[in-house]
């Protein structure tokens, strides 16, 4: 497989130092390449998925990639892409926050004990223990202000002013890429094109570390970064970032994330997040263009994706919400999907007990009075579980009830409200 090839044609190139020299070991040899993911949140969202499925692409073609959790590096914060300081993170905080990305990452790359099985680092191991009259004498001696000062992490920064702390993120990014060099000849990293002089720095640092006898060339790659077409931020919703753990985007919400994808993105998406073969996503462009209406490579990157980060049982849970919810048939699904179906809409909690329809459309607030709530019932706008219910003296009983807990209630064509009795 020619990697690099496939990269290209996917868009995933940014930068690369030497195109032809990376090009060339890649042919050659088995190389070891590694991405750094900082531990600033408990979760992975999507943003992070690019560079994580890069070292995946890699592992495939054969190569050997380490994912380096920046224990270390995350108590300090990159400045890189951020016009204002990070807030600085405790050490178990920072710690528990390695620990979930370490275990998420292990559902994307394969930790096998092949010769081109992924590992996990942790760069607390060597910066934790390194002390500070050690990292200037024998690191800091090897990068000029003047350097530091032309690089865009720190040029973006100086009108709002940066922190010495933030400023020495580079020399221990840096840093990494020298250790992970001698001890594990790592000669390559990936990251998104706001590391580009976070990466050429560590280039710079194993130049001047190593040997004259040390010939090994090392490289740099950098994937773009993501865009959408009608200028929003990749990732964002107005419910916030969509993230990789199933507790804080449910695969229901990940799924219907996908599925919503402007025609003008949904191409470029299933070249740089699915390994689908770049002729089947010309097939599927095709299709797009044919029959748009029928969002046929939506569903397919929907697919790819909750596979790929969830599984196929948690696809197959969120199709069957989808299906439950266009159809109206709210009574197939169970407590645990309606969970993930409802989680945005308005929730209220009852008592369980019998009740009149009435008197919950009023305390749960979905009609404003009881003279309204009989004109809605009337006039066909109450629907139970996906049922219409006309009759003004119904009683919400446990009949109502999803897995004794759960009804759903519909007023007019799109006002869904949970009661959720307890």
């Amino acid at each position: 497989m020619d990697i690099l090839k496939d990269l290209k044609e996917r868009g995933l190139v940014q930068q690369i130092t030497d195109d032809q020299g990376l090009e060339k070991q890649l042919k050659e040899n088995v190389i070891t390449l590694y991405c750094g993911f900082d531990p600033t949140a408990d979760s992975l969202h999507i943003g992070h998925l690019v560079p994580a499925l890069m070292l995946k692409r890699f592992q495939q073609a054969g190569h050997r990639p380490i994912a380096l959790i920046g224990g270390g590096t995350g108590m300090i914060g990159d400045p890189s892409g951020r016009s204002t300081e990070r807030q600085l993170n405790d050490e178990k905080t920072v710690q528990h926050f390695s620990d979930q990305i370490k275990r998420q990452l292990a559902t994307i790359l394969d930790f096998g004990n092949d010769e081109n099985g992924a590992v996990a680092r942790n760069n607390a191991e060597w910066l934790g223990n390194m002390t500070l009259i050690e990292f200037l004498r024998d690191t800091g001696k090897h990068f000029s202000i003047n350097y530091m000062l032309a690089k865009d992490s720190v040029q973006s920064r100086l009108e709002n002013g940066i922190s010495f702390t933030e400023f020495t993120y580079m020399i221990l990014q840096s840093f990494d890429f020298l250790n992970l060099y001698e001890k594990e000849n790592c000669t390559l990293q990936i990251g998104g094109s706001d590391q580009w002089g976070n990466i050429t720095a560590g280039m710079e640092l194993i130049r001047r570390s190593r040997t004259e006898q040390d010939e090994t060339k090392v490289f740099g790659l950098t994937v773009p970064l993501i865009t959408k077409a009608d200028g929003t931020k990749f990732g964002k919703t107005a419910g916030g970032a969509i993230w990789l753990d199933p507790e804080k985007t449910s695969p229901y919400e990940f799924y219907q994330f996908w599925i919503n994808t402007d025609d003008r993105d949904v191409i470029k998406f299933l070249k740089y997040f699915t390994f689908l073969e770049i002729t089947e996503v010309e097939e599927l462009e095709r299709e797009l263009e044919a029959a748009p209406e029928k969002r046929v490579p939506h569903i397919r990157l929907a697919e790819e994706m909750t596979t790929l980060v969830h599984g196929k049982e948690a696809l197959a849970q969120a199709q069957k919400i989808s299906a439950a919810l266009f159809s109206g048939d709210i009574k197939a699904l169970n407590g645990k999907e309606i969970e993930q179906g409802f989680k945005d809409v308005p929730t209220v909690d009852l008592v369980k007990e019998e009740k009149a329809l009435i008197d919950v459309l009023v305390e749960a607030k979905i009609s404003p009075s009881k003279r309204q709530a009989r004109e809605d019932i009337q006039n066909g706008a109450v629907y139970i579980n996906g049922d219409r219910q006309q009759e003004l003296t119904y009683n919400l009983d446990e009949n109502d009830r999803i897995d004794d807990t759960f009804t759903i209630i519909r007023r007019g064509k799109k006002k869904y409200f949970l009661i959720r009795f307890k």
